[in-house]
């Protein structure tokens, strides 16, 4: 795959995580997706752990998308 290729897909998980960062962030537990980990639904708490986690995610993705998009190095001429 190309580096193009590499960042653009790196951006797509970056902007994913961003959307589950902040469902965590502004969700209860029992008003979260059942498919989402920490799901609960007697329990009423935010996951800020799990937020934190996932927005920490999502910057490593979009500083990996912005190294792979860097110019390439120059061969020894």
């Amino acid at each position: 795959m190309s580096n193009r290729t590499v960042s653009a897909l790196a951006i797509i998980l970056g902007l994913l995580l961003v959307l589950v960062t902040y469902v965590y962030a502004t969700h209860t537990a029992d008003m979260l997706p059942h498919y989402f980990p920490g799901y609960s639904a007697t329990l009423n708490k935010v996951h800020s752990k799990h937020a934190i986690g996932a927005g920490i995610l999502a910057i490593l993705a979009f500083v990996y998308a912005w190294f792979q998009s860097g110019p390439k190095p120059l061969a020894n001429q």
